[in-house]
Order: structure tokens, then sequence, then C-alpha cells
């Protein structure tokens, strides 16, 4: 008699639910990534900038908006490109790929939105987990 061996391909749901984790990782790393930026752009270089009598401060504030919004900028976009195929993966309503989209744009709120989002997919996989089983 020949012993059975369990398979080891990786079954439709288990796909699924790796390519939702790897999108998640994506999504995380550039929210925080954006979120970062956005807060020295905002709580940082722009006071520097504006704010700061010293004109050699003002300078380097000047220097931080320009780097910093420009990566911030390019960033963001990138950001878009992994909510939008994070939420497909988990369909999304277009409501909520749009306050994800937005919350990339304002200090602080962008690491409320990606916990949320978290939390959503987190929940998203458990479902997609125990449907296989």
């Amino acid at each position: 008699m020949t012993e059975q061996q369990p398979s080891t391909e990786p079954t439709a749901a288990n796909a699924q639910v790796e390519g939702v984790k790897k999108a998640l990782m994506f999504y995380r790393v550039m929210a925080y990534i954006v979120g970062v930026l956005l807060v020295l752009l905002v709580l940082v270089g722009m006071p520097l900038k504006y704010l700061s009598p010293d004109p050699y401060l003002q300078q380097i504030g000047a220097g931080m908006n320009t780097y910093l919004g420009v990566g911030h900028g390019w960033l963001y976009a990138v950001l878009l490109l992994s909510a939008y195929l994070l939420g497909r993966r988990v369909q999304w309503s277009w409501k909520w790929l749009l306050a994800i989209a937005l919350a990339g744009t304002v200090p602080i709120l962008s690491f409320v939105a990606e916990r949320k989002a978290t939390q959503n997919v987190k929940q998203h996989i458990a479902h997609l987990e125990s449907a296989e089983r």
C-alpha cells in the first residue's frame, strides 16, 4: 500500500490570501513613508521656511520643502496605486478608496487610515482563511 502524501500545491484560497498579504504590506510601507514625509514637510519644513526669523533657517526650510515636497508627491502617487491594488483584492468600495486617498493628504490622518485599512484587511484575511477550512 502506498501512503497518501498531503498536497503541497497552494490552493486558490491560499494564493488569494498570500496576494492580499503582499498587497497589504506594500500599502502599509507606502502609507508610513508618505505619512512621515508629510509630517516632516508640514510640521518642520513649512514652519522653518515661513515662521523662522533667521534667514539661514528659512533657507533650510525651503530646501526641505523642495525635496520633501517632491518626494511626498511622487510617493503619494505610489501610495494611491498600492491602495488601489489592495482595494481591488479585498473589494473595497470607491468611497473607502477615496477616503484612504484623501487621508494621505492630511498629516497624521494617513496613519489613522492605515490602521483602519489594516484592521479591515486582516478581517478579510481571517474570513478567507476560515472559508478555506
